[in-house]
């Protein structure tokens, strides 16, 4: 909301709500009171929470690590602050709570992960300022078509396809800038969300969270439940064993998700061939590629490569770092390019996040709530089956909204293969369910990734994010169901 409509919106609440108050001082904080109505609940909570005793089997330290749970979890849904201000209130409390020290804090929040993510965004700004965005949108615009329900379809399935393979955050990172010159060619301004722009970096994020599930290369928390199983002595699953699982769910999942995002976020414009006609000329001017724009994709190219092969040696986020560094080293791009472009706050956000999802690990506040998850289910349903599905898929599901999905997976995975049953169908079901990361912005990087534009918001997640997760929820039933057993 920019000044004048808010000096607007603040007369009129003066003139209707308190015609007679005179005291200019009381009004201003009445007026933010009812504006910050969300902040102050959160606050309160979060004090009334802290001085109850903590529940039986809950660390003192679990117990405040789920207090800033809630408080987050209330402050990013009501948006009623910045989300970066979140997300350094949770470092804030983290440490004034005593869930950890400064240096835990700290070093809990600068991950790999956060390296990841950080040099993705930059890596993204290097790929639009030599304008590799507009040929790589134009190379997937020329197999998906001019229509805007195909370009859908094609983003969700390139998306899916390629992160099943190479991870979803690469594959998001590299696909943000096509939507955005797509999403600029068609008209519409890139600081102002609409449906179509909604539309798009949704087929993003969407395509590259279920993509993840096709391989053990896709996600870690699929390499981490491989290893349970071995571990536990229970089962050794191949790369080719896994795909047999899982691949044939990611191929149906494809049109479910376009459909799903098509009839929720359906756009005016059925048809982009402005965009596309915009799209090509600007290409067409630019001529052939020159020297900086071939040295720019060779560099991605030896990016991705890294991410490949190299990222489980000196993880993802040190060679996304190296190819910014080269970027900048061969004159690719200006830091003040990648300063002023560079989304810092999804950066603080997604820290931030990784280090709460660390502490609900470490003080055992997750597995707390895992255990009173079980307790009351088998109370609920008096039925063991019953009780191994929901936690295997429906509390994973949920878990994985608000947690990292390796963290969930790290905390039910025992959890799940010690309720019995077969243990590759609840652990493979485990996985694949903790990448329905549809509801939130934290959900996953993929999210935040899309977030960081600006064009979306936490009610837009919460909008298609339920049908889908639901339809995935029911689709995993089916497939463990009927066609898993087939393959034991």
């Amino acid at each position: 909301m920019d000044g004048k409509a808010s000096d607007a919106a603040k007369e009129k609440f003066l003139s209707v709500k308190m015609p007679l108050l005179t005291n200019k001082v009381l009004t201003e904080i009445l007026y933010w009171v009812t504006r910050k109505k969300w902040l102050i609940l959160a606050f309160g909570l979060s004090i009334l929470l802290f001085y109850m005793p903590s529940p039986e089997g809950l660390t003192s330290e679990g117990h405040r690590t789920l207090i800033i749970v809630m408080t987050a979890l209330i402050l990013i849904i009501s948006e009623s602050i910045p989300l970066p201000a979140v997300a350094i209130l949770i470092l804030i409390m983290e440490v004034i709570l005593g869930v950890d020290s400064p240096d835990g804090v700290a070093s809990s929040f600068m991950s790999d992960a956060v390296f990841f993510i950080m040099g993705s965004l930059m890596l993204a700004v290097a790929i639009v300022s030599q304008g590799l965005d507009k040929r790589l949108a134009l190379g997937i615009i020329s197999m998906t078509g001019n229509k805007t329900w195909r370009i859908v379809f094609g983003f969700v399935m390139f998306s899916a396809i390629l992160s099943s393979f190479i991870g979803e955050h690469t594959v998001a990172a590299m696909m943000l800038p096509v939507a955005l010159a797509l999403i600029r060619n068609a008209g519409l301004d890139t600081g102002k969300a609409t449906r179509l722009s909604t539309l798009l970096l949704f087929s993003i994020a969407y395509g590259c969270a279920m993509g993840s599930i096709g391989t053990p290369s896709g996600g870690g928390r699929n390499v981490i439940m491989i290893g349970y199983l071995s571990e536990f002595g229970l089962a050794e699953i191949s790369y080719l064993d896994w795909m047999k699982y899982a691949y044939p769910m990611l191929l149906v999942e494809i049109p479910i998700a376009a459909s799903v995002l098509w009839f929720t976020f359906k756009p005016k414009q059925k048809i982009m061939d402005s965009a596309v006609r915009k799209l090509k000329v600007e290409v067409a001017r630019t001529g052939k590629l020159n020297g900086n724009q071939w040295m720019a994709i060779l560099v991605f190219f030896l990016v991705f490569l890294g991410w490949v092969f190299l990222s489980p040696l000196i993880g993802l986020g040190i060679v996304a770092l190296t190819g910014v560094f080269l970027y900048l080293a061969f004159g690719l791009i200006d830091w003040k390019d990648i300063n002023r472009n560079t989304n810092w706050g999804v950066i603080i956000l997604f820290g931030a996040a990784i280090s709460l999802g660390i502490q609900m690990k470490e003080t055992g506040a997750a597995f707390w709530v895992a255990e009173q998850a079980l307790g009351s289910l088998e109370f609920i349903f008096q039925n063991v089956a019953a009780v191994r599905w929901f936690v295997s898929v429906v509390l994973t599901g949920i878990l994985t909204n608000l947690l990292s999905n390796a963290a969930t997976v790290a905390v039910l995975g025992p959890i799940v293969l010690d309720m019995g049953g077969d243990p590759v169908i609840f652990g493979i079901a485990t996985s694949v369910a903790s990448a329905f990361a549809y509801l939130t912005i934290v959900a996953s990087p993929t999210c935040m990734i899309i977030h960081s534009t600006g064009l979306v918001t936490s009610r837009d997640y919460l909008k298609a994010g339920w049908k889908l997760f639901l339809l995935s929820i029911i689709l995993l039933f089916l497939v463990a169901t009927f066609y898993w057993p087939l393959l034991r």
